[in-house]
């Protein structure tokens, strides 16, 4: 622990707090800006951008050229309006910090914060917010597969998110695996910084798209996006699988080969379909997004089940949450990318800091009708993408499902039938799935669907808000519990 005093006095305030500094939190931030709020914003990243615009390491020296990204132009736009409130001393910026505990207050909301990494305490432990908006985003969602465990496997949101931060690829030959959209820029990015993709394993039919087709006609900067990772398909000669899973990854020490086969209409394996695809050195899963809902369960707002099964806070037509005073915005509500989640912030914050300030705002007409078209879109990509029947069977008894805990799926069928281990926390209890150092943020979901027994592609709600109801939301060293004041 440190020997440094521990600060004393009254927390300082800000009329509005953002947590989270990714495309909704830095709109949110604009916006704010605009109506003269005074705000802070807390990150867990040692700069701006979030997941989705993760750059090379400003305090290096080093200028990331945006060829790996989409929107960079809309980052360099919010982002200068960042810097201008930093400059202007109307914004604080709070980097490299978590936010380990909110608390509702008749005055607004109290955060507590602590290092994102590490020992020690953080510059500011508590402050005070009339408003706070929430953009916490979401991390990839993972359903295990045998060998998912070995040195090599990643999220596929890892190795984009590694990529774009270092300037150099974690391995050097891949197969990315999964549903949905994602999967594309993950490997277009992979063959743009000099790897190779030996495929891409898609395990929907995309069939699905066909009935809702109409609902791209909305957005038709995603249509022109996915003519562009189309053609880094063709010219890398990328294979794309449709119907397709990984059922095992091979590997002495690390992944070093994958077997695919492809899927039947009932989710079982086509008979001789299966193939080895050898000389690999990185496998990257993804299965859509979960929202990082921590600090909206723990302020007790409503929440929801989307229709691609995940967990979602609800908000209304301004993004504010049942709670008063909380507003949302971005993968929270939904997970339906970076344009919703810009929208999303711009009137996250504008309502916020109107409302500090004694005033009301609201959604323009504009806003509106683009967040329903984005919203639309997001919808028929989730209907169209499902998580596949059958994952489970696919299981062995053996597989690893809790990384941080090592508790095997055969230990979790084993409590279902024999303890009743029907949902997220009887699992955790018994078995110790999710009481590891992620919390459940990795197999949270999985076990919430193998907890649920026959149908593991439909996980309850309420044992999904079981792994994101906790009393502290991150990891924090004791040292932080000091800064407590009641």
């Amino acid at each position: 622990m440190s020997n440094d005093t521990r600060r004393t006095g009254p927390a300082p305030e800000w009329d509005v707090a953002i947590v989270g500094a990714g495309p909704a939190g830095l709109a949110a931030a604009a916006a704010a800006l605009g109506e003269g709020a005074s705000i802070v914003v807390i990150d867990a990243a040692e700069q701006p951008g979030g997941q989705f615009w993760r750059h090379r390491s400003e305090s290096a020296g080093v200028v990331d050229d945006g060829a790996l990204h989409h929107g960079w132009g809309e980052y360099l736009e919010l982002r200068g309006a960042f810097d201008a409130g930093i400059a202007a001393d109307r914004l604080r910026f709070l980097p490299a910090t978590s936010v380990w505990m909110a608390r509702a207050e008749s005055a607004g909301f109290s955060l507590f914060l602590a290092p994102a990494h590490g020992p020690g305490s953080s510059e500011i432990p508590k402050l005070r917010a009339a408003r706070l908006v929430l953009a916490s985003g979401g991390y990839d969602r993972q359903l295990p597969v045998p060998g998912w465990d070995l040195p090599g496997v990643m999220a596929a949101g890892g190795i984009q998110g590694f990529t774009k931060q270092n300037g150099m690829l974690p391995g050097r030959r891949f197969v990315i695996a999964g549903t949905g959209p994602f999967l594309l820029p993950v490997a277009a990015n992979i063959v743009q910084s000099g790897g190779e993709v030996a495929a891409v394993c898609e395990s929907a039919a995309l069939t699905g798209w066909l009935p809702r087709a109409h609902r791209a006609v909305g957005v038709p900067a995603k249509a022109l996006e996915g003519a562009e990772y189309a053609w880094t398909f063709l010219r890398h000669r990328i294979p794309y699988r449709r119907l397709t899973v990984i059922t095992e990854i091979l590997g002495d020490g690390r992944a070093e080969a994958v077997r695919t086969a492809r899927l039947r209409g009932d989710g079982g394996i086509a008979p001789g379909s299966e193939r080895l695809i050898e000389g690999i050195d990185g496998v990257g899963l993804g299965w859509g997004f979960t929202p990082q809902l921590e600090l909206p369960v723990q302020l007790g707002a409503a929440t929801r089940q989307d229709v691609d099964g995940s967990l979602v806070a609800v908000a209304d037509a301004e993004q504010r949450s049942s709670v008063p005073g909380l507003l949302l915005a971005g993968e929270i509500t939904g997970v339906g990318g970076s344009a919703l989640a810009v929208l999303e912030g711009r009137v996250a914050g504008r309502v916020a800091a109107a409302e500090a300030l004694g005033r009301t705002a609201r959604a323009t007409p504009g806003e509106s009708r683009a967040m329903r078209r984005q919203r639309s879109f997001a919808e028929a990509m989730h209907l169209a993408h499902p998580v596949p029947r059958g994952w489970s069977d696919r299981l062995r008894d053996d597989t690893i499902a809790c990384r941080c805990e090592e508790v095997r799926a055969g230990e979790i069928h084993a409590a279902r039938s024999a303890l009743a281990g029907d949902d997220a926390r009887t699992q955790k209890g018994v078995t110790r799935a999710g009481m590891g150092w992620c919390q459940g943020r990795v197999c949270g979901y999985a076990v919430s669907c193998l907890a649920a027994g026959e149908d593991a592609t439909a996980p309850g709600a309420e044992s999904l808000a079981q792994t994101a109801k906790r009393p502290l939301a991150q990891p924090v060293p004791l040292e932080a519990l000091l800064d407590l004041d009641d």
